[in-house]
């Protein structure tokens, strides 16, 4: 399997870079704090047969323009997404947000309603917001002196199992690898200053679209509970278990990942 081609677009006076393949109704992928559109490969090309896939680098990952100010918040990245699908001619989307991309998916929900056909959270992060401060800063702190002192490689190398179960096959965790030794530390700050500075439960009590929440059985990062919490928020939200799985679920169990999307979106017909 080969990623499929980096493309970019003007976005409201932005670069953003972008994967897609396939045609039919949109599905627009937002990755997480440590990844980029490149980790969503075996969704662009399996949904492909019925869908017309993107993933995008989020502003400040990849090829895409960093958002300007220090702490962007999630609804600045949301607008980002919607500028793209303006540059690209869309209109509606089923909309996919895996764990900081979860933040920005209830984000974008909350503030384009209308751009709406459906939604999915995985693995999703909650943010830090409402956390002790000695929590939320502390985190912060610790996140960034990491990517400071290891760069994106050593990143990579110290995290890419923890975002897996402990019996994923290799070829996910080398995956995983690739992608984070591409992050931009630049980028990478803005997010996790937004992670830690935003809270899922408000905007994601707007969302009036049929919804699923998934994760992880095995998911160390953001455990079930935490998603469970955010499903309950959602009115007539669905949730799903993703058996044996980690955080980084649609890597790890692509064809369990895409089956149950899938399935979600039959089911709404």
């Amino acid at each position: 399997m080969t990623d499929p081609d980096l493309h970019t677009a003007d976005a409201d006076g932005r670069r953003i870079a972008y994967r897609a393949a396939g045609v039919g109704p949109a599905v627009l992928l937002l990755h997480g704090i440590g990844s980029g559109s490149a980790s969503w490969a075996a969704q662009l090309d399996a949904l492909s047969a019925r869908f017309r896939v993107i993933a995008w680098d989020a502003p400040g990952y990849g090829g895409s323009d960093a958002l300007p100010g220090e702490v962007p918040s999630a609804a600045d990245y949301g607008n980002a997404a919607a500028a793209l699908l303006d540059a690209l001619g869309i209109d509606k989307i089923h909309l996919v947000g895996h764990s900081l991309g979860a933040l920005v998916a209830a984000a974008f929900c909350s503030a384009h309603p209308d751009r709406l056909l459906s939604v999915v959270l995985a693995d999703a992060a909650s943010g830090y917001a409402n956390a002790p401060d000695e929590i939320r800063v502390g985190r912060l702190e610790a996140r960034l002196t990491a990517m400071a002192e290891h760069g994106p490689a050593g990143h990579a190398e110290r995290r890419a199992r923890v975002l897996l179960s402990p019996n994923a096959p290799q070829a996910a965790i080398e995956k995983i690898r690739a992608v984070q030794s591409k992050l931009r530390p630049d980028g990478y700050a803005q997010a996790a200053k937004m992670l830690h500075s935003s809270d899922i439960q408000a905007a994601a009590a707007t969302i009036s679209v049929p919804t699923l929440v998934m994760c992880g059985s095995a998911d160390t990062v953001t455990p079930e509970a935490g998603s469970r919490r955010i499903a309950e928020t959602i009115r007539g939200a669905r949730y799903r278990t993703l058996e044996g799985l980690g955080h980084a679920s649609y890597v790890e169990g692509p064809r369990l990942f895409n089956d149950v999307f899938t399935e979600f979106i039959d089911q709404m017909s």
